[in-house]
């Protein structure tokens, strides 16, 4: 079997920016750029329903491995910092959930199954749809829009010498989503590329940023020759062949316009307060430090209440207060309140039951009970009951 091309378009067709190539066969996938170097690689293990993710530079080294079985898919990663992925299919296989950090992990974004398509919902949003991979007729593409059914298109994926629809199924359409998706890294890259692309330098250095400095650069900023060379001054008023700025005045004398000094002046920043010559902090006196800003003459005066002493203060406070009396609860003794509560208390009587004997009172008792019959069946022979009892 020869290996399918799969085309990626940034956006539409129509603009022919081709950012990837997928060579698609029954080995694996190789991902390649723009420019068809290869970028990822993934082999299937179709004995262990297995699919791993491969280091292009190391093809022994594994990077992520997807393990497939008839709940869905496991995704575990080799990479410091990367949490693993579960893909479960529910509702009869019309929408997988996928949660991060394992099996048992919160729910990040669901793919629901449809009519034109598959739709990607971020969990929480209230069913806002974030993407779209909607089946064009023709069998041959897939397009891919954000924020719904009729979005802006992200990229067009053109099949040829393969059907579309076979990424229709779950299991298919796992794979596809991922060797197909972009990383973080990968966006990243091709930003630098564009910016590369724009500023007229074509591919930046790897390790150096692209908006670093190109030109001369001089490690002295002092005039003089060192090692034979003269030394070329950063400031452009040491050097000879800076000619000094035209001011707004020349440039008004030269056109015959009358120049005014007052209205082109700059306007000077008028200090508020004192500047006083820096000191050391020591030589600095408490009361300067509390009013730094006010002068012996703005100085606020430490008021009348400064001048009475505290003894004052407090000896009229003292002098003016109530005396409180003791009132007449106070000449009352302790006995004679709870002997006047003693003698007002009403004794109660141990009442008249208390005077009837004991047998006294169960005797009547015992006179008043009914006597009880031995009944009807006391009558009944013995050997008649038995009798009955055989039958």
């Amino acid at each position: 079997m020869t290996d399918v091309v799969i085309t990626e378009y940034a956006g539409t067709r129509r603009n022919d920016t081709i950012s990837r190539f997928y060579q698609y066969g029954s080995g694996g996938v190789r991902v390649l750029d723009g420019r068809k170097n290869l970028q990822r690689l993934y082999r299937f293990d179709p004995a262990s329903d297995m699919m791993t993710e491969h280091d292009p530079t190391r093809p022994d080294r594994i990077l992520r491995r997807f393990v497939f079985d008839r709940m869905g898919m496991l995704e575990e990663t080799f990479s410091y910092g990367s949490r693993p992925r579960t893909f479960r299919y529910e509702q009869g296989c019309q929408m997988i959930a996928v949660r991060e950090g394992g099996e048992y992990g919160q729910v990040g974004k669901t793919f629901t199954f449809e009519e034109n398509g598959i739709a990607e919902t971020g969990w929480g949003r209230n069913g806002e749809i974030e993407r779209v991979f909607i089946f064009e007729p023709g069998n041959n593409t897939i397009t891919e829009r954000t924020g719904g059914w009729f979005g802006d298109v992200e990229r067009t994926i053109f099949f040829k010498g393969i059907n579309a629809s076979l990424f229709r199924e779950p299991e298919a359409f796992l794979q596809f989503l991922m060797f197909t998706e972009w990383s973080a890294k990968d966006r990243d890259e091709v930003i630098q590329e564009q910016v590369a692309k724009i500023r007229g330098g074509g591919t930046t250095e790897p390790g150096r940023s692209p908006y670093a400095y190109t030109g001369e650069r001089h490690t002295s900023t002092d005039i003089g020759v060192a090692g034979g060379r003269e030394q070329v001054p950063r400031i452009p008023a040491l050097r000879q062949d800076v000619r000094p700025a035209r001011t707004s005045r020349d440039r008004s004398a030269e056109a015959g316009i009358d120049f005014i000094p007052d209205e082109s002046a700059p306007v000077q920043d008028i200090p508020r307060g004192l500047v006083s010559p820096s000191r050391r902090s020591s030589e600095i006196s408490f009361e300067e430090r509390r009013h730094p800003d006010q002068t012996d003459d703005r100085r606020f005066s430490a008021g009348k209440s400064a001048g009475i002493p505290i003894q004052e203060r407090f000896e009229s406070a003292r002098s003016e207060r109530e005396q409180l009396t003791k009132g007449r609860s106070a000449e009352i003794s302790v006995g004679e309140r709870f002997e006047s509560a003693y003698s007002e208390r009403e004794k109660l009587s141990m009442g008249k039951s208390v005077e009837i004997p004991l047998e006294e009172r169960f005797e009547s008792a015992r006179r008043e009970r009914e006597n009880l019959s031995k009944g009807k069946s006391a009558k009944i022979p013995y050997s008649e009951r038995k009798a009955g009892r055989d039958r």
